[in-house]
């Protein structure tokens, strides 16, 4: 038997014999990172009622400047949860977080005062970047590479549907149940604490914590070989940014996010500005259709990417965001026609062609093509990502709605440019140029 026989023999007995814990793990990560979105979208929801709060006056601008606080800290703490989690395991770094994420918004709901939010939006920021690197790369130590991508565009509807149900669960609870917008960070930060109870109880790191083998050998062997160098913090991060591939990944990432972001954000504040007679409840409801189509753009484009592309990710990401490109355009004018079910069915469009590449390039693309350094990668993916949502909670506070639109579709088109270009990249094509071209300056030396 030879080596490629011997751990092809290997990997199909891992796959057969982790049974339960392969889907407990996807099952608890799913649910942790979900939860996340509770706390994360509380501010959003808030808004709506300290808009018409007279004893805590936050301007819009203000509102803005905040949201880009968190996405700073936020896009911080991507690059270096990814390196702590491949050092210390998901398991340290995202339960941290959980609880840490629910003391924020627990204070935020307790405390108005622009000082206390200003602090905890940085601490929330921090906090929730722990989340995406770590459970990404958990999800990715009990699956196989030709799975990932539908495997991970299945996982990945947890922050479709974290946010999908994040709004109307903080909504009911601020506007229906108390009539207080601090209810909706009270209510978040009670939900999360418990997720957080779970994950503890319930979630493992890898196969090899259970007792059972690697479903990459090559990528574990790797992953301990550079836990044993013990590379620095700098060291993790200057080898993820010689990985051409995962910079490029990085870089299209960067581009796409604000448009999510602006949505999530400054959604309901979007819809209500520009049709007020539909009410802030409806406001509130209306751009949750774009999470519901977030929780199967992923599962479509994974599954193309898998089945139609040979488990090639660059192809259906770039097929997805051509026609993302062609919606933005009309997202304004579809408002503007205030026509409730024209808006819904383009929100639900563009989150069916924004949420599959969006998951798939810092998801199964960087987990791929990361390879022993998984959490790094996708960290340095989802950080560069997060650096432009920035744009995304900041630009609505001080543009109108139109200009910010403009903005947004040209950086998905620069985005399909520079995706477009790598069509036929997989991390085989990669490992065999790396050969090449080292067996070259052998050669020369």
């Amino acid at each position: 038997m030879n080596k490629y026989q011997y751990r092809k023999t290997l990997l199909e007995e891992a796959v057969s014999s982790i049974g339960r814990w392969r889907w407990q793990i996807f099952a608890i990560t799913w649910i942790a990172y979900a939860a996340f979105y509770f706390t994360r979208k509380a501010f959003s929801i808030a808004k709506l009622g300290i808009a018409d709060d007279p004893t805590f006056e936050l301007e819009k601008s203000v509102m803005a400047q905040l949201d880009a606080t968190y996405l700073a800290a936020y896009a911080v703490g991507q690059f270096a949860w990814g390196i702590l989690s491949d050092r210390f395991g998901p398991r340290v770094v995202v339960l941290g977080g959980l609880i840490i994420s629910a003391a924020a918004a627990f204070i935020m709901g307790t405390f108005a005062t622009v000082p206390i939010f200003a602090a905890c939006m940085v601490v929330q920021g921090l906090a929730q970047s722990t989340g995406w690197s770590g459970l990404c790369k958990n999800v990715g130590s009990f699956f196989a590479v030709k799975e990932r991508g539908r495997i991970l565009g299945l996982w990945s509807s947890c922050y479709a549907f974290g946010g999908l149900v994040a709004s109307p669960f903080a909504g009911y609870w601020a506007y229906t149940v108390f009539d207080s917008w601090k209810a909706a960070f009270i209510s978040s930060s009670i939900f999360v604490g418990v997720i957080a109870l779970l994950f503890f109880i319930f979630q493992r790191n890898k196969p090899k914590d259970v007792g059972l083998p690697p479903v990459d050998p090559e990528a574990e062997e790797e992953q301990e070989l550079l836990q044993e160098e013990g590379a620095s913090f700098l060291q993790s991060l200057s080898k993820t940014l010689r990985n051409r591939t995962v910079v490029t990944l990085g870089l299209a990432y960067f581009l796409l996010k604000p448009a999510r972001y602006a949505i999530l954000f400054w959604g309901p504040v979007m819809v209500y500005e520009k049709m007020p007679e539909i009410g802030k409840v409806a406001a509130a409801i209306v751009p949750t259709a774009f999470e519901v189509a977030g929780l199967f753009g992923p599962i479509v484009v994974g599954f193309i990417s898998d089945k139609l592309f040979n488990a090639r990710r660059f192809p259906a990401c770039t097929v997805s965001l051509i026609v993302l490109s062609g919606l933005l355009i009309l997202f304004v004018p579809a408002m503007q026609t205030g026509s409730v079910a024209v808006v819904v069915a383009l929100l639900f469009m563009v989150g069916l062609t924004l949420y599959g590449p969006d998951s798939m390039i810092c998801g199964s693309a960087a987990i791929d093509f990361g390879k022993g350094s998984a959490a790094t990668a996708s960290g340095f993916v989802n950080g560069c990502g997060s650096v432009g949502a920035v744009m995304g909670g900041l630009l609505p506070g001080f543009f109108d709605t139109e200009t910010v639109f403009m903005v947004f579709t040209g950086t998905a088109i620069v985005a399909t440019i520079i995706l477009s270009m790598n069509w036929n990249v997989t991390p085989e094509s990669v490992e065999k140029k790396r050969l090449s071209d080292l067996d070259k300056s052998k050669a020369v030396a």
